[in-house]
């Protein structure tokens, strides 16, 4: 007799079609995705902070976290930079193909804490994506504290996001200050890091929540700047990134320490990673 194995569900993607592409930027597409399974379509859900793993054939799988809102069923938003050869696989596939998702895993932002504090979202690149489903789901939810959102990029026409940044600033008790690395034709804002958008926000660090994600030296900046600021760890919230095979805690191959970054995480707080052994965070 062949006996299956308990975990294979937990490895088995399910079809999903894609509805459309957002071409943000020359390396980042936003995937609209459903599930062909219409009823498994209609009652799937997520968390903000949560990922997906992502097959194409013959590619591989790799993690994906998911930047849209739970509020809105029916589709889930992927957004993928080109990096390797299957993100490059997912960027040549159009309107009508067909990838597969599993998921979604890992420990999502503590939305009930947000809820009575202002927000500060600090982001580079990419790192806007999953702090793009926090942010929308405390819009959509109607959050009224403050919001302040900093977003780093290399040069202008790298901004990704730019129609949710453009509805962010305009939006009631929402601050949205963006900078670049390097400057263009055309560009009239601010240039330098992202921490130098500080000096233009007003934040009370006992009453400010702040979430952070981005490349590993630009957290260890942030990081810096809110502890210099007077941030306790507890009120710091950022993702990690770990090269995940299996995303349910099998392989362990997402170990920090004895902590497993796809079920223990990919959302820590800084007073949880200054218990562990983190290279991402030394100075």
């Amino acid at each position: 007799m062949i006996m299956q194995s308990p975990h294979k569900d937990l490895y088995w993607p399910k079809p999903a079609e894609i509805r459309e592409v957002i071409e943000e930027n020359s390396q980042i597409k936003t995937f609209v995705l459903a599930f062909v399974d219409r009823q498994y379509n209609a009652s799937f859900t997520y968390q903000p902070g949560q990922f997906m793993m992502v097959s194409v054939p013959h590619c591989g799988e790799a993690p994906i976290s998911v930047s849209s809102t739970p509020m809105n069923a029916g589709a889930i938003h992927l957004s993928v930079r080109r990096a390797g050869g299957l993100t490059a696989a997912l960027h040549d596939m159009k309107k009508g193909d067909v990838v597969g998702l599993r998921g979604p895993y890992g420990r999502p932002f503590p939305m009930a804490s947000l809820t009575d504090r202002d927000l500060l979202f600090v982001a580079g690149g990419i790192g806007l994506a999953p702090l793009r489903s926090v942010i929308n789901t405390c819009l959509a939810t109607g959050h009224d504290r403050r919001i302040t959102i900093l977003y780093g990029s290399r040069t202008p026409s790298d901004i990704a996001f730019k129609k949710d940044l453009t509805t962010w600033g305009q939006t009631a008790k929402v601050s949205c200050l963006l900078t670049v690395d390097r400057s263009e034709p055309g560009w009239d804002g601010e240039v330098g890091l992202v921490t130098s958008l500080f000096e233009h926000c007003s934040l009370d660090p006992d009453e400010t929540k702040a979430l952070v994600c981005g490349p590993p030296m630009m957290i260890r900046a942030v990081l810096a700047e809110l502890a210099h600021r007077g941030f306790a760890d507890e009120n710091i919230i950022t993702t990690m990134e770990r090269h995940m095979k299996c995303g349910v805690g099998i392989c362990r191959h997402c170990h920090m320490d004895d902590k497993l970054v796809c079920k223990d995480g990919p959302v820590f707080t800084l007073e949880e990673l200054k218990r562990l052994n983190v290279f991402e965070l030394r100075g």
